[in-house]
């Protein structure tokens, strides 16, 4: 048993001052204003509950050709490694939307090696459809119904399957259905049969909508993606967050020096941009899904960054902690462990320099980071 002091505390929803908390082994036993013997972090220091990534490709390496390298040798070590990148980022857990070969489900990492993964083994794409490299093709309604089972029967606790196309793969449009409306809600029943929640990734206006009304539980980056543009839609907007469905925002990038977006991407990049402000405004339940690991851009812990640009779009701070602790807990099915700082909660701690209300980039300034009770080594 060990107490911590911080000057502030954030514990999933609400920012407190001068508080302790007091871990027992694995877990927060209490939260209290004064310990004997507490560990005191410093006098500008945040305490916070672990961030949650809720939508990460440990199987990508970040590079100009995350696909390719699928093949080469040692692909678990290579996921290890940006498991821990991700916990050095003060990234506790991430949800895994889409590996190979249902690696990242048994990664076999130490309880300070990287964060607890919520894993969906390869995502459920049509033939030849978005990312259908990972392994995860099927159709029709049997098809689907059975690769939802397998996951489920391999561990996995998510599905992710694609609604829409994307743009990593050739010949797949992120602006076109993958799937009709008959697969999709046969989709969402095998997993909810099975205690697992759906994620959808869908672009398109209307793949937004087949999810929603096939039973979704996530949306991923729900970009209002057209042909030519980003068309954003206040009707489909209002439904969103007249709903329960939780959408995942794709928000994160670090710049990387002489590299630029591919056209059709730059040209889009304002529009997706007033996209994000416009599903904020309109109410929409979001958490943060950084994408981790699909481009240099996005590096395996890029979620602090990701906390930054909706700031910098006008986000409410305050909400976009809850988007990256206690809400994206709840998105994960995970809420009765993680994502809060509370007794019977799990204890996965990040301390930071500063005050994240005040400059969230104080998140990327990690000064301690604790996984289920045990400081974790930083680099360097």
């Amino acid at each position: 048993m060990f107490a911590i002091r911080a000057r502030r505390l954030f514990d999933g929803v609400d920012m407190h001052e001068n508080r302790v908390v007091i871990v027992d082994g694995w877990r927060i036993a209490d939260v209290t204003d004064d310990a004997p013997d507490a560990l005191d972090l410093g006098d500008d220091v945040t305490l916070l509950p672990g961030l949650i990534d809720c939508h990460v490709h440990l199987a990508f390496d970040a590079s100009l050709d995350p696909i390719g390298h699928l093949d080469a040798p040692g692909l678990a070590d290579r996921m290890r490694q940006a498991a821990g990148q991700h916990l050095h980022a003060g990234v506790t857990t991430v949800r895994d939307l889409g590996d190979r070969d249902y690696l990242a489900l048994d990664l076999g990492l130490g309880v300070t090696e990287g964060p607890e993964i919520i894993g969906a083994g390869p995502p459920i794409t049509t033939p030849k459809g978005h990312c259908w490299f990972l392994g995860g093709e099927a159709e029709g309604e049997q098809g689907v119904r059975a690769a939802v089972k397998e996951r489920a029967e391999r561990g996995a606790r998510v599905v992710k399957m694609m609604v829409t196309g994307g743009e990593m793969t050739a010949g797949s449009e992120p602006y076109l259905l993958q799937y009709g409306m008959a697969e999709l809600k046969a989709a969402a029943e095998e997993a909810h049969e099975h205690g697992l929640p759906i994620a959808g990734h869908a672009h398109a206006p209307d793949g937004i909508v087949y999810a929603l009304e096939a039973g979704f539980d996530t949306i991923e980056h729900c970009a209002f993606w057209t042909e030519d543009s980003i068309e954003p839609d206040a009707g489909i907007i209002a439904r969103l967050a007249a709903s329960d469905v939780i959408v995942s925002l794709t928000a994160g990038i670090i710049p990387v020096r002489n590299l630029t977006p591919p056209p059709n991407l730059a040209k889009r990049m304002p529009l997706l941009m007033d996209a994000l402000r416009q599903l904020y405004r309109g109410g929409v339940k979001f958490v943060i899904g950084s994408d981790a690991g699909i481009a240099p851009i996005k590096p395996h812990g890029v979620l602090p960054f990701g906390a930054k640009m909706l700031v910098d779009l006008g986000f409410e701070p305050v909400d976009v902690l809850r988007s990256i602790t206690s809400r994206a807990a709840r998105a994960c099915r995970v809420d009765d462990a993680k994502g809060r700082i509370a007794p019977g909660f799990d204890a996965d701690l990040l301390a930071v320099r500063g005050d994240p209300l005040a400059d969230v980039t104080a998140l990327q300034l990690p000064v301690a980071i604790y996984r289920l009770g045990r400081r974790v080594p930083l680099p360097g």
